[in-house]
Parts: C-alpha cells; structure tokens; sequence
C-alpha cells in the first residue's frame, strides 16, 4: 500500500459520519447532475429530519433525483434552504411556491460566484475512484463543483466506481480531501427522448447549416440533440460543449465527430458536463480523447470563439417580434435557467465561420399556442436579447436575422411562425409600428 492509499483509508469512512462534521448555518454545495452524492444527501437530509442540524443553505446546478427525495424534500423547507443556479423537474415546483429559489447565472461565471461570492463552507460530490498517483477526477460534471470542491473550507466526496476517470483540467488530489465514502451505485442515466414529428422537418435543415469540420455544441433538450441524428453524413466533426451527449457520443462511434479539423483542442472532445446513459460513461472512462474543463473556460466567450466555424444549438420557448428568445420563463415563474446558451450564442457569433441556432418548435399545446409571440409577457425573461440573435429555425423554416432591420427580423420572424397565427402576428406588428 502506497503513502496516498494510506491517507486514503485514513479518510475513508461512512455517509452518516461524513456529515455529521456539518454544524448548523453552513453553506453547501452538492454536485452538479450526475455527480449528484445520493449517500451524502441522503445522510444529510436525515440529520435535517432529526433535527440535528438546522439553517443550512445548500446550492447546486441542475438538482435531479437524489436531490428530489433527500435535500430538497419540503418537509425539510423549513431546515435547509435550497438554491439553484438551473431549475429542473426536481425542484420546479418549489422554485414556484417559494419553497426553493433560483439564482440566476450565466454558466461561465457559475465557477467565480460559487468561489468568491456563495463561499462554500463544504462540498459533496460524487467522483471517479483514486489513481495510484492520488488523484480522482470530477467525471462528469467539472461545471463549477471543481471550483466549489477546491475553494471550499471541507471537501467530501463519494467515490463511485461508475463515475467515468477523465482527462483535462479535472483532477482532485487525496490531499485536498477532507472525508471519503464510498457508494458503487449505478450513476444516473439520461437517454435521447423520442423523436419529435417536427424533428424530421428541423433536423435535416439545421444539418444543413453545418459544414464538414465544424465543431458543435448542443444545448440541453430533446430538439437540440434530435439534431444529431442527422448528422450521420457529416465528416470530421468536433465537440467543445457544455453538454457531452448520448448523440454525441454515437456520432463519435460511427466515425461522424473525430476532431481532426479543430484548431482548438485538436481531435479532444471538451465538455464542462456530461449526462448519458451507461454505455456512453463507460465510452468516456480513461478516453484520452474526453476532456473536462471547468465552465469559466469552456463556456467563456472568448475561448469559444478560438474555436473556427464553431456551430451551436440551442431551444428556446419563445420568440417574440424584436428577436428577443426566451428559453427559461415559462407561466410567471422559472422553468430552467440561462445555463450556458447566451455564452455559446456569443461565442459562436465571434468564431470564424461561426454560428449560432436556437430552434424551436412552432407551436405549443397540441397547436392551441404561438411560440412566436408579438412580445414576452410583462415578467418575463430574456435569455437571448435581439441583438445577439442570428439563426432562428422551426419546421416552417430557417431565417438569419443578423444585419437585418426591426421590419425585417419580424417579418423574418412571422414567416417560421405556424401559418395559422401569422395574420395575427402581422397585425399586431403594425400594431407596434414595426412594419
């Protein structure tokens, strides 16, 4: 047994002892999606039963299962204070009965709030077990949980043999590690939703927009990854993604996504999060061709622009006459987050050759709703503001909105909208005197 193994055994115990070092008033940060600690939260919330622990503000991004029956139980409103930096299925209806709360972020600057401003007093996250030289790897989730892990005042982590070992910027050392446990459960899988009738229409128009060469991200949701199974006739495709996907993932099996034209990051997949199912986590384990960075790199503006003709997809809920996207607002309340979309929009915009799409489908309810509306509904967000819109796409069609007057965006607009609301739409554009 080596010296860090040692050290590794004298860190190692159990969920309900590792917690039990958690004092009242703490703030806590518990990893993003999959690497989500199911041991960890489950120990921490029955402390919060017992009544054994009280005040806690805890905060992640994107909180799924492990968090719906544990932390964010609402029995336990009233001990633990839960905040997210992206809204999901979880913790939706708190967020909406006041029960949680959203806190509003871009992704590239998620790492620096959670670092410089939340100040996390202990981490929880779940990670790839120890090399022989100390180190275990975030996996799937770099985001901003490696820089909640390394600035925070106690590290715990649950060490699952499932989680994926990676390259990259993505190694934390037995010697930063406060308390170790162990749960060898099966991660978390997220597999491709069935294909939308839309998809059919939408997908070969947006693989259209993307040459041979390009590296692409994609966004979260069904449409964005419905794109890639349109790809298949592409060659020499690259990844610098928020999002590593289960369609990304087949793409690079069938020889689609290789990287051998990327000028950044030459034939590396790089992603700041990952989320698949478990044939795609074991893909990623010890692939020299996987490489994790944090978000304020990958999702950096400036960093994805380096990248040449660098393409990104995105959904959005809707779309109003000026331009303005709105992806994350829905029914007077949250229903995501900004995540990373308005950084990719950017960024792409500032690459050589670069685009950026946000896709959507035209109507909603069964036909009953517009997504494209004459303005957002007083309240509401905007994700994507007018002058940073570019491509727009629905299965009506595909419009560039770039250098195009305010008459023109709208009546660019009103053209992918469903035919059964345009004349509304125009009439309500002369309305608002913009044609």
């Amino acid at each position: 047994m080596n010296h860090y193994h040692a050290e590794y055994k004298r860190k190692l115990t159990t969920a309900d002892k590792a917690v039990a070092k958690i004092r009242d008033d703490e703030t806590i940060f518990y990893g993003m999606s999959i690497a989500q600690p199911p041991a960890l939260l489950s120990a921490l919330a029955d402390r919060g039963r017992a009544g054994d622990v009280r005040g806690l503000n805890i905060y992640t991004f994107l909180p799924l299962e492990h968090a719906h029956s544990t932390v964010l139980d609402p029995v336990l409103s009233d001990v633990f204070q839960n905040y997210s930096m992206f809204v999901g299925k979880s913790d939706r209806a708190m967020v909406r009965t006041g029960l949680a709360y959203y806190v509003p972020s871009y992704l590239h600057q998620a790492p620096r709030l959670i670092s410089e401003f939340i100040k996390v007093d202990t981490t929880l996250t779940t990670v790839s077990p120890m090399d022989e030289h100390g180190y275990f790897t975030f996996g799937t989730s770099n985001d901003c949980t490696s820089a909640a892990a390394r600035s925070c005042k106690r590290l715990i982590m649950e060490v699952n043999e499932n989680m994926p070992r990676v390259f990259g910027d993505s190694l934390i050392h037995i010697s930063q590690v406060d308390t170790v446990i162990e749960n060898h459960v099966p991660l978390l899988e997220f597999k491709m939703p069935p294909a939308h009738p839309e998809d059919d229409i939408m997908g070969p128009m947006i693989a259209e927009l993307i040459p041979d060469g390009a590296t692409i991200q994609l966004g979260v949701g069904g449409l964005p990854n419905a794109v890639a199974r349109y790809l298949s006739g592409h060659k020499d495709i690259g990844v610098h993604t928020e999002l590593f996907t289960e369609g990304m993932y087949e793409l690079i099996l069938k020889g689609v996504i290789t990287g051998r034209r990327k000028n950044l990051h030459y034939q590396k997949n790089v992603y700041t999060t990952a989320a698949g199912t478990k044939e795609m986590y074991a893909f990623m384990n010890n692939n020299p061709t996987m490489e994790s960075y944090p978000a304020n790199y990958v999702c950096d503006p400036f960093v994805i622009g380096q990248n040449d003709n660098l393409i990104s997809i995105n959904s959005v809920l809707e779309v109003d006459l000026l331009g303005q996207a709105n992806a994350e607002f829905l029914d007077q309340t949250t229903f995501s987050g900004t995540g990373g979309q308005l950084d990719f929009v950017r960024g792409a915009f500032n690459s050589k050759g670069g685009k950026s799409i946000l896709a959507f489908y035209s109507t909603a309810k069964e036909g009953k709703i517009s997504r494209v509306v004459p303005r957002l509904d007083t309240g509401a967000v905007v994700t994507t503001p007018r002058t940073d819109a570019h491509f727009f796409v629905t299965e009506y069609g595909v419009v560039n909105l770039k250098g195009k007057s305010t008459r023109e965006r709208a009546l660019d607009i009103i053209s992918i909208a469903h035919p059964a609301f345009r004349d509304e739409l125009l009439k309500e554009a002369e309305n608002m005197y913009i044609i």
